[in-house]
This record gives structure tokens, sequence and C-alpha cells, in this order.
């Protein structure tokens, strides 16, 4: 029988331990959940703290509580807890105690092994000290592995064929990128760089500051006040999380504080651009950090092969679009941020006992879904700008928002249409389904609808949009959304199709497969070029009724003129005759 050797992910913010069972790698819940935050504490009696009792306490009791002793291995130095002092080791020995506890519940029998992970920065030093920590806890630590090279092995990387990656890793507490290089059994770390002191509890301490701002205004400072920071640190938490997914966020707290006698209550929302704005300068950092990793790797962007993301602050949407727009490839994000960690150092730990591993099985949409907005592509707006909101490779079931607004005053009326694709044009893509939502209110241009995709893991997509300030809704279902024809059977459905249509005649009154296509024959770009002078016709005539007299003529002008090339021809009359409508319409919204 082979020894069990498990994988233990000792962060800064949370701790996870895994194992693999049964050639399955599998997360071990402590305390039934799978993140045990990395915090330790003396209750009032003296009892010891591990995990989520730690951290509620800590704000209130900060004398007694350790949180973040991660950024404090390889120190010489004791941290006070309670009466006493304890070394980085000890406390960090504590929790790796609680996370083997948990393990040998779990299996069923005593664990002695295992395998950690550290930062690829961390020192000779800070390694010693994890060992060391470990020890303290009664496992045998049987290998130090860095934390990229578990991302790599839990994300599955062909190391056959050899492969350079970059693994960004955004937790709560610390930020490290790595460039690593696989190929067959060697794993080498090129290049690291990052800062010890900046995650996601910073994303929460930009919320907390708008939170205070806002108090503030009304007259109330919660500043001096220890349990009502207390509720707005989760309070921020909760809402940065619920940011990752829909548009915004609301805040509630109810008597958060008194003041004159009376209590205060918090209510505000928060728009997801609102909180980007806010983190905007935490992410360009890193994004400097990731060019200075690649540079010190003696390599060029074009020169990775792959982008793993690792951290729970990696959900944040800003950080993957961010990313793709630095480094022109979408980032894998399929193995939870949080957890694949500890998956790899698990599956490490199988291999150097000699354990057989499976596969990480993780259900993903090989697809990507999204709808059509008016937005810039190519420098121009267009009216038929795809916008992602689920993308491919997202495990599922998953559940993603986005705002959109109406383009016009009065606008009553949108259409939805629905597409599975990866071009940034949606007409280039293949549109899957569509709905309309009538009876919008009578309001200005700017009216809030929030869509929202949501994928089962049958493959089934809801989606639905919703007007923000009624209520109103429609939806619309599409089964069997990720299921395709297989090549083969692709190939059988054209021969069939084909002896269908050999020896049809169409009758008179038929449109013929000619007609149909239409423009189909002078390609994809044509009738985008078509659709964008049609949509820009209909803006321009809406805004016939506010214009002056003179405007109006130009406007008419304009209209026609593309209209009359509409008819004609689609060549260059109609580029020019587009040209100036826009360069209208510009000049009168301007």
């Amino acid at each position: 029988m082979n020894d069990i050797i498990i994988g233990i992910d000792l962060g800064t913010t949370n701790s996870e331990v895994a194992v693999v069972d049964g050639g399955q790698t599998r997360i071990i819940e402590v305390d039934g959940a799978k993140l045990l935050p990395s915090v330790v504490g003396l209750a009032d009696d003296g009892a010891l703290l591990v995990g989520q009792t730690a951290r509620n306490q800590y704000v209130l009791y900060p004398e007694r509580t350790v949180r973040s002793i991660k950024r404090r291995m390889g120190e010489d130095t004791k941290v006070a807890m309670g009466p006493q002092s304890y070394t980085p080791q000890e406390i960090s020995a504590l929790i790796l105690k609680r996370l083997k506890q948990a393990a040998e519940k779990d299996l069923g029998q005593a664990v002695t092994k295992a395998v950690i992970t550290v930062p690829a920065y961390f020192s000779d030093a800070q390694r010693q000290a994890t060992r060391d920590a470990g020890e303290l806890a009664g496992l045998e630590v049987v290998r130090i592995i860095n934390e990229p090279t578990a991302a790599a092995l839990a994300y599955e990387v062909d190391h056959a064929q050899g492969k350079t990656i970059l693994v960004y890793d955004l937790g709560g507490g610390t930020f490290d990128c790595s460039v690593v290089r696989i190929a067959k059994d060697v794993t080498e770390v090129l290049a690291s760089h990052g800062n010890n002191q900046l995650g996601g509890d910073d994303f929460d301490a930009r919320i907390v500051d708008h939170l205070i701002t806002h108090l503030k205004s009304q007259g109330h400072d919660p500043s001096d006040n220890r349990t009502a920071m207390a509720r707005l640190m989760r309070a921020a938490e909760t809402a940065k999380i619920t940011l990752s997914d829909a548009p915004f966020a609301l805040i509630q707290e109810e008597y958060l504080l008194e003041h004159a006698g009376a209590p205060v209550h918090l209510s505000l929302e928060l728009a997801r651009e609102d909180y980007e704005e806010m983190i905007a300068p935490y992410i360009a950092e890193t994004l400097e950090a990731v060019h200075i990793a690649v540079k010190g790797a003696g390599l060029t962007v074009a020169g990775l092969d792959e982008v793993l993301l690792v951290g729970g602050a990696t959900r944040t949407p800003l950080v993957q679009s961010r990313l793709e727009e630095e480094l022109r490839m979408q980032p894998r994000s399929e193995v939870d941020p949080d957890l694949c960690v500890a998956t790899g150092a698990a599956i490490q730990g199988a291999v150097i006992a000699g354990a057989q591993v499976a596969s990480v099985l993780v259900d993903v949409t090989p697809y990507t879904f999204g709808t059509s907005a008016i937005a810039e592509l190519n420098g121009e707006m267009y009216p038929y700008t795809y916008i992602p909101l689920i993308r491919k490779n997202t495990p599922i079931p998953v559940t993603k928002s986005e705002a959109f607004e109406t383009s016009y005053d009065g606008q009553r009326k949108i259409i939805v249409n629905v597409y599975q694709g990866e071009d940034p044009d949606a007409l280039n893509n293949t549109e899957i389904g569509s709905f309309n939502i009538d009876g919008l209110s009578d309001v200005p241009a700017g009216n809030i609808l929030i869509t929202t995709f949501s994928l089962d893991v049958n493959g089934i997509l809801h989606v639905s949009s919703r007007e923000k300030r009624t209520g109103l809704e429609a939806r619309t279902t599409i089964d069997n959304a990720t299921t395709r024809f297989a090549s083969d059977e692709l190939a059988a459905a054209r021969e069939r199709l084909s002896a269908l249509i050999d020896g049809y005649e169409p009758d008179a009154g038929a449109v013929t497969d000619a007609d149909a296509a239409g423009d189909a024959d002078a390609g994809v770009g044509e009738r985008r070029e078509i659709v964008a002078a049609r949509a820009l016709v209909e803006k321009a005539e809406r805004l016939l009724d506010g214009a002056n007299a003179e405007d109006r003529d130009d406007l008419v002008d304009g209209i026609e003129a593309v209209k009359d090339a509409l008819a004609r021809d689609h060549g260059e009359a109609l580029d020019k005759a587009v040209a100036q409508l826009a360069d209208l319409i510009y000049y009168l919204e301007s």
C-alpha cells in the first residue's frame, strides 16, 4: 500500500489541503469549507482558535490574534498572541496541524507526510522555516515545491511538448508572477517578480474607504468604532466577490452604529465600473511586474505559450481583461484559482508515493457565449460588437451578468441576440437565439438593463435581460448550447442535405438560394458593412426631431446618400456616404 502524502497550500490569507484518493484529486474540507483562513488566535478563556473563528475575532481582539504570518516566515522574530510571543514557524505549525487533523478525520487514518508549496520568490531561509513549521505540526515534509509548479501540475500543462508559461498569482495578501519552463520531467522557474504586500485585501480596503467617505458625507464617522469597521470589512469583501459576476453590488448593513442615540444604517450600491476604477492602480502594478518577469526570463510576451491564473483575486474581471489585453491571449482559469496550488501539491505527493493519478476532471464550457451591443470595434463605433459574458473554458455551472444602456432617448424596446463564438464581430459568430424586451421606461438614453447568462452542467443556457429601474424582464432558454456536430456528423449531414437539394426546383413564388443569400457571396465583411450602414441611418433618423433646420437638412441629405449607395452598390460610394454621415452624427452629438 502506498503512503498517503497530502498536499498543502500554506497561504497568506487562506490555506488548503488536498489528497489523491483512488486516483482522483480532491480538496479536503476543514470545518465544512475548502478554505481555511490562515488566522490563529486565543479565545477569552485562552482556548486556541484556528481558521474562521480566529478570523472573526481579529478586528475586535487584534492583540490576541495573528494573521498573514506567511509574510514573516524566515525572519528571526516573534509575534505576540495574548500573553505569549511565538515564532512565525510556530504560528504556521498551528495552521498546518489543523489541516493535518482534517485530513486524518477525512481519510480515517494517520497522516504523517506532506508536500507543501511556497512562492517561487521564497528564499532558502523562508523555505527552511516552512519545513520547520511542518515538522512542528508532526509532518514529514517530503518536498517543498514552488506554487507556480504546483499550479502547472493542476492545470495539466503538456510536459511532453514543452511549454513556457506565465503563472499570475494574485491572492488575498500577496502577488507574484513567475515565468516557468516545463519540458518532460523538468520544471524550471526562469524568473519571478511580485509584491508580498499586495492582494485582494487591498481591494477590500479601497471599498471600505469608499464606504467611510459615503458615511462621512452623511455626518457619520465609523473609523473609531471597531465593531462597525469589522462589519464594513466583511461587507466590502462580500461586495468584491459579488462584483466578480455581477455589474452591481448592494451593500447593506442594518444598525451599523449609533449616532446621537439613533441607529445608523448603511445602504449603498456599488457599480463594478466604479470598483474597477478604485483598484486600477493595483492591477497596473501587477502588469508591470509581469513585464519585468518576462524580461528577466530573457523573453518577450510572444514567447509565452500559456497564462495560468492562481489566487482568488484573479476572479476580478478587470484582472482577466487587462491580462488578455497585455498578453494577447486568454488566460486559463478552468481550475479553481483558490484551490489549484493545493491540488498540484497533492498530485506531486501522489507521484512521489508511486500512486496513479487520473486527470483532474473539470466540466468547462468549450465555447464563449455573449451578446452584441453598440461599442467600439477596430477604432469605430459598431452596432454588432461582440460582448462575451461566459468565456470558453469557464467551469460550469456558471452565471455571469453585465450591464448595458439604451442608446437613445425614449427607447422602449431592445433585441437581445445570443451568440456563440470568439470573433469580436458578433456577426462572424453563430447566433443561437434571440428575444425582445418591450415596454421599457420612456426615459433618456442610458437606461440600464442587466443581461444575465446562466449555463448549467447539462449545457442548457438561460439568458435574461432586466430593466434595472423597474424589474421588467424577458428571457429565453437555449437547450444543448454546448452541443455541436462532430466532424463526421457534420459530413453526414452535408450529404443528407445535398441529396435533398439536388433535383429540387423552387416554384415561381419561392425565394431561391441565391436570392436568400443576398449579399452573402460578397463575404462577411460586406454584410457587416451593410448592417452598420443601416444602423447608422436609423440613428440619424432618430436625431431628426431634435435638430435645427440647418442640421436637419444635412441629416436628410446624409441619410439619402447612404440609402442611395445601398441601393446602387456596396463599394466606395457607400464607404464615402457612411463616413460623411458618421462625421455629421459625431459633430451633432458632441
